[in-house]
């Protein structure tokens, strides 16, 4: 090897630097203007949907969305305290249907079943037909010996507790 520049074949191309490299010139663009017709001009409309909303409703959806958002928000009646509905006598049932509804029959034999699976004593004495805890559940709540109440609440806290044997 000696210290003298070798030559370069002409068989290799000289690739220009990045900066002798010839700028891209895109070709320049042209601006269209599209004309609107005069109906459209009159009657801007903005969508929601399918359907087209003229300006004076926006206006006025938008004076109602002013209004709601200024309202004060009551989340509860400080003057109202909750009062209890009493029962006197048959057909004082003043919440809710007058017979028990299928979520508190079903709330009533569930209790009682486990109640019973537990080792609870039967307030009644045990039919021959009945196998399960269930069944025995099912015959106390026919028979209106189970001692419950039903705690039937309305939305503003008012309440009623019904004995079990008032309804039908």
């Amino acid at each position: 090897m000696s210290d003298e520049p070798e030559e370069v074949s002409a068989d290799t191309e000289e690739v220009p630097s990045e900066e002798e490299a010839a700028p891209v010139v895109l070709p320049p663009e042209t601006e269209t203007v599209e004309t609107v017709p005069e109906e459209e001009e009159e009657k801007p409309t903005t969508k929601r949907g399918k359907k087209d909303i003229s300006p004076e409703e926006l206006a006025e959806q938008e004076r109602i969305q002013k209004i709601i958002a200024a309202r004060e928000v009551i989340e509860v009646d400080p003057e109202h305290t909750p009062v209890e509905y009493e029962t006197e006598g048959k057909g004082k049932i003043m919440i809710g249907p007058p017979t028990l509804t299928r979520f508190e029959k079903a709330r009533i034999l569930g209790a009682r079943a486990l109640q019973l699976s537990l080792g609870a004593p039967p307030f009644i004495t045990v039919p021959k037909e009945v196998a399960t805890s269930l069944d025995l559940a099912y015959t106390e709540l026919e028979k209106r010996v189970i001692p419950i109440t039903i705690k039937r609440v309305l939305p503003n806290g008012d309440f009623q507790n019904i004995p079990i044997d008032l309804f039908d």
